[in-house]
């Protein structure tokens, strides 16, 4: 019991210094499919802030695992949200996996117009990070696509072995990572290639155009002996 208090009294006294006085802290669990880089866009952290906090040296994490995250103030309360340059409903609504119709219900609001430095009540019944285990555990399949698929190494061409979105391939050498058009597959997707697995769209590349990719195999042989496969590819929210 006394180390389980010191351990919270460090984590709150480091929440209070790394992410500042705004900031607080919440604890969650990894569940299947999650990816690091994908839980700091979810909660709106910088990939290596979320690293340094829990002490992690690689981005690999597994199913059970628990992570500290920052949470902005206005977010760990969430009864009030602050309109910020750019926001619209829509983008507020999806922020907090809320109906449009529901954050004009709430701020009495008739039409688009919000004003920047506006006050949004959200229902905290509705916040983001209290969805992010249910959104994960009803993944389903939203588009299938067939695409021409290539493999690389950390280190063809030269390239430095981190991809798009920061994953270094060199220390992860067992991530499922795919290189992608952002165009046709978002980076940060969740996807399953036929005959490669489930992976996260991480990178992109220069002769990655339209409905092609190039999926990450450590071994630079086994790599060349994938070859040039027609695949299907299934995206998963």
């Amino acid at each position: 019991m006394k180390k389980t208090m010191m351990s919270l009294i460090a984590a709150f006294a480091f929440s209070a210094t790394a992410f500042g006085v705004n900031a607080s802290a919440k604890e969650i669990k990894v569940e299947n499919g999650d990816t690091l880089w994908g839980i700091s866009q979810q909660y709106g952290m910088n990939l290596k802030d979320l690293k340094k906090w829990n002490q992690l040296s690689s981005d690999i994490i597994l199913p059970g695992q628990k992570l500290n995250i920052s949470l902005p103030k206005e977010e760990s309360n969430q009864d009030k949200y602050t309109v910020k340059s750019g926001d619209t409903l829509a983008k507020i609504a999806k922020k907090f996996a809320v109906d449009v119709q529901d954050l004009r219900k709430w701020n009495n609001i008739t039409s688009d117009l919000i004003i920047t430095g506006e006050k949004i009540t959200v229902h905290q019944k509705s916040s983001n990070h209290k969805q992010l285990n249910t959104q994960t555990n009803t993944q389903r399949t939203a588009k299938e696509i067939t695409v021409t698929a290539t493999a690389y190494s950390a280190n063809d061409g030269g390239i430095s072995g981190i991809t798009k979105t920061g994953i270094d391939l060199n220390r992860n050498q067992h991530a499922k990572v795919i290189a992608v058009d952002p165009s046709v597959i978002p980076l940060g997707s969740q996807v399953y290639v036929e005959g490669y697995g489930k992976a996260i769209a991480a990178d992109t590349g220069s002769a990655i155009r339209g409905n092609k990719i190039d999926v990450f195999i450590a071994n630079k042989g086994d790599a060349l002996n994938w070859g040039v496969k027609t695949v299907k590819v299934k995206i998963l929210n």
